[in-house]
């Protein structure tokens, strides 16, 4: 999936919960993220030394040079097929 196809699957999501529109959307994963010319918030914090948790989905941590995901029970259990 690119960023175009996450920003739909997401504004499909929200779309659930309320009105977020693709372009919203597109701002909100663009500062988490990060693009070309600017980083993301999850990349500055790891550039800060910060490990980035985000509950059932894992965390992001850089270590020893390296840039990793650490999945979460939850997210690895649904992508294993183990729920849901």
């Amino acid at each position: 999936m690119d960023r175009s196809g996450l920003v739909e699957a997401v504004t499909r999501k929200a779309a659930e919960d309320g009105d977020l529109t693709s372009e919203q959307v597109g701002r909100v994963v663009d500062a988490l993220f990060g693009t070309v010319e600017r980083a993301g918030a999850i990349a500055e914090a790891l550039r800060g030394g910060q490990t980035v948790t985000l509950d059932a989905f894992g965390s992001f941590h850089h270590r020893n040079g390296e840039t990793g995901l650490r999945p979460g029970k939850a997210l690895d259990e649904f992508v294993n097929g183990q729920v849901g």
